[in-house]
């Protein structure tokens, strides 16, 4: 019998479940680290639960979780989202209560130590992964064109979602509402519904930045302090008790929730790591690992007075957005999973655990994306090149109701390449043919032009 299996055995035969002490003391061949990451990929299948935190946690037969148990709200990350060993023990660390956690200060050297395109918090082999996830149609064309093919989808889910894991209890069918009716969800805070408009208003600003954003000499684009600024005055608006505070530098000390770490405090110091982290930032090639940076160093400095996680969710987006990659929108992440990966940034300038959540949170957002994508339109390359010839060419021919269409159709192929004449020929019939009252405008046409072209129309 193989070590993984007498372990494995072990637990699911132990009714009141096992510590890791436990297993340990049964099985003093194997390290630490062996275990704990043989436990972990077993919550993960399924094979066995685990109830309680820290050195408390208890490994379990699955059928050993009693119903109460089971049912109520957990702080624990979730056993379906799969975790490295590393990543194990920044779980293990952070769910102990505050009093054994170790006080700690921001770490420059963390940030120091990074530098652009040389070290990598991704792997190569992770990083064509998520590539290998996102792909889409429209990786080859200009910057920002695949969020626009899905507007109203990327408000919605991204909106929903980032509100969700800031406590936000509006539903996804509440969001729909308020963004697409303006309707506010009934017995909700007002809180949660400015919560939700602004992350709309913020998403707008991003996506529309992809076009204007600040370029550097290297020819690579990040994201400009202007841009920052302004995703968080979006983002804050009308939420923080100091108005003065939405788009500008923290210039106070702040705690953060739940946790023994403790940002940096003076504003100079903030403002000139701030200019240093959107350097680095800018210099990074890759889109996911420039996304995942944000995710890190945004909330790790922690520049604002507060909303700093919901900017760094929003800026993680941007070097998706601009490579026509689907977007990480964090669909279904628990915001205990997300506490937890965040915490380990905090107070051990760990990201592993944050790393094994953004990959699978990643994946549940492309899953979606990727059906989305199979029901959207690819455009006719030939009917954009000559939009602006084919909406001339109908408004003259409509407009000359006497005149013989076929030869105002030559008279416009003048200027075509004689390859492309016969195309667009059969293009402009096939748009004259279909023409009717509910696309005259695109034209410039009035309806009682089109009502006089229709009653002499000659054949075409």
């Amino acid at each position: 019998m193989t070590k993984t299996l007498t372990l494995l055995q072990n637990i699911q035969s132990a009714p009141n479940g096992l510590t890791l002490a436990d297993l340990l003391a049964q099985h003093p061949a194997l390290t630490r680290r062996t275990i704990q990451r043989w436990v972990s990929q077993w919550v993960a299948s399924g094979h066995i639960a685990a109830q309680g935190k820290g050195r408390a946690r208890r490994y379990l037969p699955k059928t050993n979780i009693t119903d109460a148990t089971a049912n109520e709200p957990s702080d624990d990350f979730p056993a379906n989202i799969p975790v490295s060993a590393d990543s194990q023990g920044i779980l293990t660390y952070v769910t102990q209560p505050l009093q054994a956690r170790k006080p700690v200060g921001y770490q420059r050297e963390f940030l120091d130590a990074y530098q652009p395109n040389v070290s990598s918090y991704l792997s190569a082999s992770l990083r064509r992964q998520l590539f290998n996830m996102g792909r889409t149609s429209r990786l080859n064309e200009p910057a920002g064109t695949y969020s626009r093919a899905i507007p109203n989808r990327l408000l919605i889910d991204l909106s929903w979602a980032s509100s969700h894991l800031e406590g936000n209890t509006y539903s996804r069918l509440d969001t729909v509402a308020l963004i697409e009716r303006g309707q506010s969800a009934t017995g909700k805070d007002a809180v949660e519904t400015q919560m939700i408009l602004n992350h709309k208003s913020a998403i707008e600003l991003l996506v529309s930045s992809v076009e204007t954003d600040t370029t550097d000499t290297a020819g690579q684009t990040g994201v400009s302090r202007y841009l920052l600024m302004n995703l968080h005055s979006a983002l804050a608006e009308n939420l923080l008790p100091n108005p003065a505070d939405e788009g500008r530098i923290r210039q106070h000390a702040v705690d953060i929730g739940e946790s023994v770490y403790h940002p940096l405090s003076t504003p100079q110091q903030i403002d000139e790591t701030l200019n240093l982290v959107l350097a680095k930032l800018t210099q990074i090639a890759d889109p996911f690992e420039q996304s995942f940076f944000a995710l890190v160093h945004l909330p790790y400095l922690q520049p604002f007075a507060d909303i700093n996680k919901r900017i760094s969710r929003l800026v993680a987006n941007l070097p998706l957005i601009r490579a026509n990659l689907c977007p990480m929108t964090f669909l279904d992440v628990p915001k205990a999973a997300y506490s937890h990966a965040t915490l380990g940034v905090y107070e051990l300038t760990r990201v592993e655990l944050l790393r094994d959540l953004y990959v699978w949170a990643y994946e549940r957002s492309t899953q979606e994306y990727q059906a989305i994508q199979q029901n959207l339109a690819e455009p006719d390359p030939l009917r954009l090149s000559y939009r602006d010839l084919i909406k001339q060419t109908v408004r003259d021919v409509v407009q000359q109701p006497q005149a013989d269409p076929l030869q105002l159709i030559e008279r416009s192929l003048s200027a075509v390449p004689q390859a492309d004449r016969a195309d667009v020929h059969a293009l402009l019939v096939q748009e004259l043919q279909r023409l009717h009252e509910g696309v005259l405008a695109r034209y410039g046409l009035r309806p009682s032009e089109f009502a006089g072209w229709k009653s002499s129309q000659r054949s075409l």
